[in-house]
């Protein structure tokens, strides 16, 4: 009895918890463009470099609707030493790179587990591939869906997808 009360406890104080958190993300990131919206998460700090260094700011804060499948700062240290120093002083590259995992369009999770490929604003597709509760963008696993932007939506992904890999 006394168990039960305890998981009840905790059911009570976790649905409490999302019920005051949720307005607060969602009216965050559904009001703020994708770059605001990556820059207050704190965990694509790399990514914004990047796409600073490209000159994309404007490309990722204008109307869209857009779809970025956005790298975390452990994604990009994954990359082989030196790639991304290479990358920050050959700004051609990177911005075809930071292009690949910009899809035009709001797609969201329950599209993308539909879809097989979807071309990207580099150009190039990115092949999708549904493996049981995983969805897999090229190489790189999808961690977080739907972060629903004023002019889009982010996919977090584990793992920098590069053209042609």
């Amino acid at each position: 009895m006394l168990r039960n009360l305890g998981y009840l406890t905790l059911a009570l104080a976790i649905s409490f918890a999302m019920a005051v958190m949720a307005p607060t993300v969602g009216a965050t990131s559904e009001t703020q463009d994708i770059v605001d919206t990556a820059v207050a998460a704190g965990n694509f700090t790399t990514l914004i470099a990047a796409v600073q260094a490209a000159g994309l700011v404007e490309t990722l804060k204008s109307e869209g609707p857009l779809t970025v499948f956005a790298p975390t700062d452990e994604a990009f240290a994954k990359l082989p030493e030196g790639t991304l120093e290479a990358l920050l002083a050959d700004t051609d590259t990177l911005a075809q790179i930071l292009k690949y995992h910009v899809v035009p369009g709001k797609v969201m999770a329950a599209d993308v587990v539909n879809l097989t490929s979807a071309d990207t604003a580099a150009g190039e597709r990115l092949n999708i591939m549904v493996m049981g509760d995983k969805v897999m963008i090229n190489d790189a696993t999808v961690i977080v869906t739907d972060i629903e932007c004023s002019n889009g939506v982010i996919h977090v992904i584990d793992t920098v997808v590069i053209p042609g890999n």
